[in-house]
């Protein structure tokens, strides 16, 4: 179960940086949705490189769903998609071989798998692998819009340029997932520059990303140890550009008192409300209605032109390495689609196992 994430809807990822496909197969969803090609499509884009912001490396994703789908709709058989690797350049790896890039896999990699592991562009720890994340997880995230339930995740922070929080949830979901750069304000211009001064310097530069999910039915996770921040978390770590989540206020509840921390619980036209939202729409692991919120810590694309110190694993020498290649100053734009359609995916998994597999239909 290594590369599989979830309980009663599952996915499988597989396919390594520089090899002929890469894919996911998603079991366990639901049958007779339809199946919006255009969407996926948006979503794909989304992840895409596009400009002098990311990485020059540009594939165009140009997958093919070869089981779980007729006549436009999903039949409920495992949904497998396909992406060829087109827009390799191997050889740039030749004399990376036993040379451990720093906060890269490769030595950890080489200690668990012998040798034997794809090294070629981080082989299966590649950012590469989250294309099918969000093909297959743009599928979840269309279902869960057609029942009402929204996700959105936008660039909070990077460097100087800093985004709001979110505020009007639907309304603001609905203006990021539409942008391409998504942002609430208009930071566009102050995120660029700071990404490309960190790219003139030949290094790179991380941030923090939010995440909100709204209109989901209170009553779903599962204590103790399937808590929603738990599926969540799980799903979120799996993104190697991950270091850090916290929920609601987080770490912003050691500064405060009970009295300013509690969310206090109200009636809004008969509806059960919270007065505030600090525990970011879970209490004991289980939703209460109010909207899920999270922020990641992003950390820098490891992979940086300056020149570091690191060790030749092989031959056990210390060694000085300058990376050459293709590869993003910031992976902070690209990895909000990733985010939010791993978190689709998740949900998913927690309304069919609460309420049955036909509920998304």
């Amino acid at each position: 179960m290594k590369n599989v994430l979830g309980d009663n809807l599952t996915l499988t990822l597989f396919g390594e940086s520089h090899g002929e496909e890469i894919g996911a197969v998603l079991d366990g969803f639901t049958p007779g949705v339809k199946v919006d090609l255009d969407f996926i499509d948006k979503c794909m884009k989304l992840r895409r490189p596009n400009g002098k912001t990311d990485t020059c490396r540009i594939e165009k994703d140009e997958y093919k769903i070869i089981s779980g789908i007729f006549n436009g709709y999903t039949t409920g058989a495992p949904i497998c998609m396909i992406i060829p690797n087109k827009n390799c350049n191997s050889n740039a790896y030749n004399d990376l071989v036993g040379i451990a890039r720093p906060s890269h896999a490769d030595y950890a990699a080489y200690m668990k798998y012998h040798g034997y592991e794809d090294y070629r562009g981080g082989g299966h720890f590649s950012g590469r692998i989250t294309a099918p994340i969000v093909g297959l997880g743009s599928l979840c995230l269309k279902a869960l819009n057609d029942k009402g339930i929204k996700i959105g995740t936008h660039i909070y922070k990077c460097g100087n340029a800093q985004d709001t929080e979110f505020k009007d949830f639907d309304k603001e979901i609905d203006l990021i997932n539409n942008k391409e750069i998504p942002v609430i304000n208009n930071i566009e211009g102050k995120l660029e520059e700071e990404i490309l001064k960190a790219k003139d310097n030949n290094d790179s530069i991380g941030g923090i990303i939010e995440t909100a999910i709204t209109n989901l039915p209170a009553g779903v996770g599962e204590p103790w140890f399937s808590s929603v921040e738990g599926k969540i978390s799980n799903a979120i770590f799996s993104i190697g550009g991950v270091k850090g989540i916290e929920f609601g206020l987080g770490f912003g509840f050691s500064e405060k008192i009970g009295s300013n921390a509690n969310d206090e619980f109200v009636l809004n036209n008969g509806q059960i409300e919270t007065k505030t939202n600090n525990n970011g729409g879970i209490n004991g692991g289980i939703t209460n209605g109010m909207p899920i919120t999270f922020k990641c810590a992003i950390k820098p694309t490891p992979s940086i032109g300056l020149k570091q110190n690191t060790v030749d694993f092989k031959n056990n020498k210390e060694v000085e390495l300058e990376i050459k290649g293709r590869h993003d100053p910031a992976i902070i734009r690209r990895i909000c689609i990733v985010i939010t359609c791993i978190t689709a995916i998740t949900v998913c998994d927690m309304l069919i196992s609460r309420f049955g597999v036909d509920y998304l239909k």
